[in-house]
C-alpha cells in the first residue's frame, strides 16, 4: 500500500487542493482556532513554498491521485524570542498532516525522510518545529524522527514543544531565561 503512494513538491497547478486540504485538516485537528483567520504560510503559498530557494511544500498520493498526506518546510521567521540559532539557514516544519486510512502506515516518515533530503540539497543547517502534546502521538514521532525537545512552555493558551533536529545549533536567550523564571 505504501510503496504505491507517489510524494512530490507542490506546484502552481495543485495548490489550490492543497491549501484546501491543510485548511480542512487543520480544522478537524484544532478547533479551537478561529478558522476565518487563514494562516500566512498559506495567504502567501506561492512565495512561501514554491517561489523559494529555502522551503517546500510536500504532497503525498495514490496512484489514482488522491490526496492522503502533507508537510512543508519554510523560512524560520524568529516568531518565538525563546531562543536564539547559531545556523543562519533554518526553517520551520509544518502542517504535517495525514489521512486517517494511512496513519501507522510508515508514510508519515517518508514524507519527513523526503523533506530532510530536500532541506539537505538546499542547504539547510537546522530544522525547527513545534507540536502539542493533545496531538496523540506527534512528540513521540519527532523524536523517532531525531528531533530533540528545546522548550515546552504555554503558546496562546496551548502547551508547545519546541523542537529542533540538531540542538547543539540552539542559544537559549536572556529572554528564554526570564521567560522560565516566570512560568
Amino acid at each position: 500500500m505504501i510503496d504505491s503512494i507517489n510524494i512530490l513538491p507542490v506546484g502552481l497547478r495543485d495548490k489550490e487542493e492543497v491549501i484546501a486540504y491543510v485548511l480542512k485538516t487543520r480544522e478537524q485537528l484544532f478547533p479551537m482556532l478561529d478558522h476565518k483567520v487563514i494562516p500566512k504560510d498559506l495567504q502567501e503559498f506561492s512565495s512561501t513554498y514554491v517561489e523559494t530557494d529555502l522551503g517546500v511544500f510536500l504532497q503525498a498520493r495514490t496512484g489514482q491521485g488522491e490526496l492522503i498526506g502533507t508537510i512543508g518546510m519554510m523560512v524560520y521567521n524568529d516568531r518565538f524570542p525563546y531562543f536564539s540559532f547559531t545556523a543562519t539557514k533554518i526553517v520551520e516544519v509544518v502542517k504535517l498532516f495525514i489521512e486517517p486510512a494511512y496513519r501507522r502506515s510508515g508514510l508519515a516518515t517518508r514524507l519527513v525522510h523526503e523533506l530532510k533530503k530536500i532541506s539537505q540539497k538546499q542547504g539547510v543547517e537546522l530544522l525547527y518545529l513545534h507540536t502539542h502534546p493533545f496531538l496523540t502521538g506527534a512528540y513521540e514521532f519527532w523524536l523517532k524522527q531525531g528531533f530533540d525537545l528545546m522548550l515546552s512552555c504555554e503558546e496562546s493558551g496551548f502547551e508547545t514543544l519546541h523542537m529542533t533536529l540538531d540542538k547543539t545549533k540552539v542559544i537559549k536567550t536572556d529572554t528564554f531565561n526570564s521567560f522560565m523564571e516566570n512560568c
